[in-house]
């Protein structure tokens, strides 16, 4: 049986029709079943949950065997859901009916990241097609509809539903926007790690008239907050920038004029490299909050991990995704660490990963879009990966 290459294209346009916003699918994942299935894809449809998080439907993919003692394990991670569009009459036409304008498709989901899941099934179909016979190993899908969202149930658990079933992942591109102005500028061969900490400083509420009467914790809250905007992190390593850290917010509420608060509040956010843990920094945050609370007055904190640092170091699967690029477009890419979190730092756990996709300028923006090039071309460098890693004739 004759086995159908898809269109990036139009898969993308059929992606995009699915309102997908985190947590709900609409559709999404059963679009890409349809499309799978017929290439010969052994499909897992992974809904998971959790007390106090939202129900997640998910998608495991495999083309070729289960048993990676028959050839290694080629993974393309992402996801399906994506931000909710706001005000749908700020948009020139309707987020989820996507429309070509000026060369460009527009849709919610475009630049992040409906299309690139849609241009790596393109080339998949484009290398079963030619070589499915011959393909020494597996193509496989990890599509989450929980990326956007808490990631609880989505990307860990499968993993973890993989590693259950003695799956293994040998390598894994992640399709997010990593390209800042062109496609091929740029590959992600890590990330920062990326930490959260909410301080309350508490003190004594009085009339400003009367201070030795109250507590006012203002100035511990503002000697916490010089003292950790003021301190050297590092300088930065051969591939991260260095660990930077910003207050989101200080907070007092206090609208009376000759109040003395009795609290008051700030947030931070910590962009970390691979020469800390979210650990270290923790420890690092308590002791400045220990040495102002032994002044007077309770200082609490509480700190969130979003994710570690990582770096899958220069080496084969940069050098081949590299060298897909610079086939396709003619660029040589930069690899960066730059950027949010994704959810490569959860499969770096498993396998070198790295992250290759379209242009991020329109993400989780009105009018968000991607360039019909683009999704043609990255379509090209996803097929050039996959045969450069099963050693097959390019298609």
């Amino acid at each position: 049986m004759a086995v159908q290459v898809h269109d990036p294209v139009a898969l993308s346009e059929a992606l995009i029709r699915r309102p997908s916003v985190t947590p709900v699918d609409e559709g999404a994942l059963g679009v890409l079943e349809d499309h799978l299935t017929p290439l010969g894809f052994e499909c897992h449809r992974l809904p998971f949950s959790e007390d106090g998080t939202p129900d997640v439907d998910n998608l495991y993919a495999r083309f070729g065997p289960g048993d990676s003692n028959n050839g290694p394990n080629l993974c393309f991670a992402g996801h399906t859901d994506v931000v909710p569009p706001g005000d749908a009459g700020d948009w020139a036409s309707d987020p989820f009916e996507p429309e070509v304008r000026g060369g460009r498709l527009y849709g919610r989901g475009a630049a992040d990241m409906k299309c690139a899941i849609a241009a790596f099934v393109a080339a998949a179909s484009r290398i079963v097609a030619a070589h499915g016979d011959a393909l020494a190993g597996s193509i496989s899908l990890l599509i989450t509809g929980d990326e956007e969202g808490p990631a609880i149930n989505g990307t860990v658990k499968m993993l973890d539903w993989l590693a259950d079933r003695g799956e293994v992942l040998d390598a894994c591109i992640v399709g997010e926007p990593t390209n800042p102005e062109r496609l091929g500028d740029m590959i992600k061969i890590g990330r920062r790690g990326s930490m959260n900490a909410a301080v309350t400083v508490h003190g004594t509420q009085g009339h400003v008239a009367y201070p030795a009467l109250a507590d006012n914790p203002v100035p511990r809250l503002l000697q916490f907050l010089k003292t950790v905007d003021d301190h050297v992190f590092d300088d930065g390593t051969d591939h991260f920038p260095p660990t930077n850290l910003e207050i989101t917010t200080m907070d007092v509420g206090n609208e009376t004029t000759n109040l003395i608060p009795a609290k008051a509040s700030a947030r931070l956010n910590i962009r970390f490299n691979d020469r800390h843990t979210g650990a270290s920094l923790s420890d690092y945050l308590e002791g400045v909050r220990a040495e102002v609370a032994a002044n007077s007055g309770a200082v609490e904190m509480a700190i969130s991990i979003s994710g570690e640092a990582f770096l899958t170091p220069p080496g084969d699967l940069s050098a081949l995704v590299a060298g897909a690029v610079e086939t396709v477009t003619g660029r040589v890419p930069e690899l960066s660490t730059t950027g949010g979190t994704s959810d490569a730092r959860f499969i770096k756990d498993h396998c070198p990963v790295v992250e290759l996709g379209l242009i991020n300028e329109t993400a989780h923006k009105v009018d968000e879009n991607a360039r019909l090039g683009d999704i043609r071309a990255l379509a090209d460098i996803y097929a050039a990966i996959l045969a450069g890693y099963f050693g097959l004739e390019h298609v």
